[in-house]
């Protein structure tokens, strides 16, 4: 159902079911799968593709110029996948040539009030940002992070599946996989263990992620040294791999 009150481009390409509100916007680039609501107030423009099953609240803005002074109009992309739900006053921004050219957002996401999601973002899948979590560009977000409220991550920075970030977090560096943080800058408390416990982690895989954690950060080694004790732990244990090849790779930095 489209409102009569809405505006839709011609152009813009609408699957079966779409659900268009009062007083929004969707512009002539757009594509919008099957079943997505659209709330009311909202402006979907730029070149936008938008899942199925989504519920988009009002007054969100969704593809967008970027807020980066080098942006010359080129044709970036905005991608959204299936079943996100996205609640009320956020913006997502297009990509960037200065980048790979688009903004990615995948599937099955809780994203709560005023979450921005700059230029040439790519966020996973299962991922929950509470209200007022912020990302400036280029951020990399796995699958299963969950970003606390008031959350500001800086640009460049990778933040790692199935991480934990604190109410209030200022996250300067890298974020490994499974590691827990809060603060400003943000410090290291210890390991994600009930959500990985939720996501049917086994009690020797948890115990394993730890044993890597404590050599990053509790046993006093150089960080080349506790990448080298990590990979042997991850020799052992398949969960560890993720979190040694995240460390290893790390060029900003790990949050320590």
């Amino acid at each position: 159902m489209i409102h009569a009150t809405a505006i839709v481009h011609p152009g813009a390409k609408l699957g079966a079911n779409v659900s268009i509100g009062p007083y929004s916007i969707v512009g002539e680039h757009v594509e919008i799968g099957d079943n997505t609501r659209i709330g009311p107030h909202v402006v979907v423009e730029g070149r936008t593709k938008i899942g199925r099953d989504n519920e988009i609240f009002q007054f969100c803005s969704i593809g967008a110029a970027p807020q980066d002074k080098k942006y010359d109009e080129e044709p970036t992309l905005l991608e959204i996948g299936d079943r996100n739900t996205i609640r009320e006053f956020c913006s997502f921004n297009v990509g960037t040539r200065q980048d790979a050219g688009v903004t990615r957002i995948g599937s099955d996401n809780w994203i709560m009030a005023y979450v921005h999601v700059a230029h040439d973002c790519h966020v996973g899948d299962h991922t929950i940002f509470a209200n007022n979590a912020t990302l400036a560009g280029h951020v990399h977000v796995g699958d299963w992070a969950i970003l606390g409220g008031f959350t500001g991550v800086h640009q460049f920075v990778r933040v790692g599946a199935h991480s934990f970030c604190g109410v209030g977090t200022v996250l300067l560096q890298d974020l490994p996989p499974y590691v827990t943080v809060a603060g400003n800058p943000a410090k290291p408390h210890g390991i994600n263990s009930e959500g990985l416990r939720r996501r049917g982690y086994s009690a020797d895989g948890i115990a394993a992620i730890k044993r890597a954690y404590r050599a990053l950060y509790r046993a006093g080694l150089s960080l080349d040294d506790a990448r080298a004790r990590v990979g042997e732990i991850a020799a052992e244990h398949a969960e560890v791999a993720a979190f040694a090849d995240f460390i290893s790779a790390s060029g900003r930095g790990i949050v320590r």
